[in-house]
């Protein structure tokens, strides 16, 4: 049976940036919308369909959150402290100290947040992604996958040890990643009737070699999707490839033909206007992180990327994945870099946050916007809050002071993933309960095995619940 969400005020993120006051969207059985309009258009063109009244709500498109850690939810309240590249000097990751089994209780904490946020589709990068990748997919949300690629050792990396010389890389361990990413691609591309996609990923530029980028392009090429890789997220980063290349990481990448109209690259926190126009000019995604970067003491120039051609989407990266405060951080941080009390608007976020992600990602023909012929990814928003009322300019007002709790409902292809803020494929409270337990236990064991390494400040004792 048909659908239609009626009495609602309907964000469409069209072309025209159209807002249908009292307005309804119908949503067919292919869980494509069939159409978009005034409350009494659509209602008595679908009398026989079920009729959801949203009365003092809002609709908006899906977030498309375009560049995430989902894992990383492991380490909450420790790395945010940290820095970037972290100081600590374990020799293992915390991660190690959980099973695989045990490491997608991480994977799906991040989801329940983003999804509780308005998500409807994540870009997940990571290592041993098969590990978890069905549990993603079961939540009912829609993921780009990415298997992490490097031809260095990623420890000696995370270290702190900065590249020398081409001799630092392995072609075995070329051989290894390019292998886990094609298995990865040909176990999940397409698999959950369509909501899984994969892509290829080179980790970051100060941890692959120059053939790993050609041939990680090649790999995508010869699929028809998409790939991705960490730009200049760090100042080691930069220092890194500047001793290894004599170039900047930007200029890595377009020396070795990686820039181009498929590639999404995430961070772009420590460049420079020549790095600017040279992604600029190959029409290049960018995935703005703004949180995680203020988190961290800086900001990518996302309207400068813009101006200069690249295609801007909004990502969270690691530890929170709410895409309501990664929106406004992103607004309020822009604002400030500018020196601009007008720029970038709340319209402009909210863009970049839907259709904007949905074309970094090559979805933005099916996916991004309400409109008819689209497949219906969607969250509604109750506009009947203390913090959100009046209501005299919705996406303003929602930019500016939504909260992930006013998210009552997602839905992902015609299909519900939240209603009543109740998720329905998810035992949240069985996740909250292990991974409470798991992060305490795996943080304590990290400690114990390795008692010379100091932490920069002591660890509650826990769980606490």
């Amino acid at each position: 049976m048909a659908t239609v969400i009626r009495d609602a005020i309907i964000v469409t993120s069209d072309p025209e940036g159209r807002i249908i006051y009292d307005g309804a969207i119908a949503i067919g059985d292919d869980g494509n919308i069939a159409a978009v309009g005034s409350t009494d258009e659509v209602v008595n063109a679908h009398p026989n369909a079920e009729m959801i009244s949203a009365r003092g709500k809002a609709v908006f498109p899906g977030f498309f959150n375009c560049h995430t850690h989902l894992t990383a939810t492991l380490s909450r309240g420790i790395l945010e402290d940290l820095g970037f590249p972290s100081p600590l000097r374990f020799p293992e990751q915390v991660a190690a100290m959980l099973s695989a089994e045990e490491m997608q209780v991480f994977a799906l904490l991040g989801a329940i947040e983003g999804i509780r946020s308005g998500t409807t589709t994540f870009f997940e990068q990571g290592r041993g992604i098969s590990n978890y990748a069905q549990q993603l997919a079961d939540t009912g949300a829609r993921f780009v996958l990415t298997e992490s690629m490097t031809d260095v050792n990623y420890n000696v990396i995370s270290a702190g040890t900065l590249l020398k010389s081409s001799s630092d890389f392995s072609e075995e361990l070329a051989e290894q990643a390019y292998q886990r990413a094609v298995d990865v691609y040909d176990a999940w591309h397409g698999k959950a009737d369509g909501r899984l996609t994969v892509y290829f990923s080179p980790s970051t530029t100060d941890s692959v070699s120059p053939a790993m980028l050609h041939r990680s392009r090649e790999l995508a090429e010869e699929r028809g999707v998409g790939y991705t890789i960490h730009l200049s997220q760090s100042k080691q980063e930069v220092a890194g490839v500047m001793a290894a290349w004599g170039v900047l990481p930007t200029h890595y990448l377009e020396q070795n033909e990686f820039l181009g109209p498929r590639l999404v690259v995430a961070h772009c926190r420590e460049i420079i206007e020549s790095e600017i126009q040279a992604l600029g000019r190959h029409t290049t995604g960018v995935s703005n992180n703004p949180a995680i970067a203020a988190r961290r003491g800086a900001a990518a120039p996302a309207l400068d990327l813009e101006e200069a051609g690249c295609r801007v989407g909004i990502g969270t990266d690691n530890m929170a994945e709410d895409m309501v405060e990664a929106v406004r951080t992103g607004y309020f941080v822009e604002r400030v870099r500018r020196d601009d009390p007008f720029s970038p608007s709340p319209e402009k976020l909210m863009e970049w946050a839907t259709i904007g992600g949905a074309r970094i990602m090559g979805m933005d023909e099916t996916l991004g916007s309400l409109e008819v012929g689209k497949q219906a990814d969607l969250f509604i928003t109750d506009l009947r809050r203390a913090h959100m009322v009046p209501v005299l300019r919705v996406i303003s007002d929602f930019v500016n002071n939504g909260q992930a709790s006013d998210v009552e409902a997602v839905m992902v292809a015609g299909d519900w993933v939240m209603r009543d803020r109740k998720l329905l494929h998810i035992d949240e409270d069985d996740i909250l309960q292990r991974g409470e337990e798991l992060a305490h236990r795996a943080w304590r064991q990290l400690q114990e095995k390795y008692p010379d390494v100091a932490m920069p400040f002591p660890l509650m004792e826990g769980p606490v619940f």
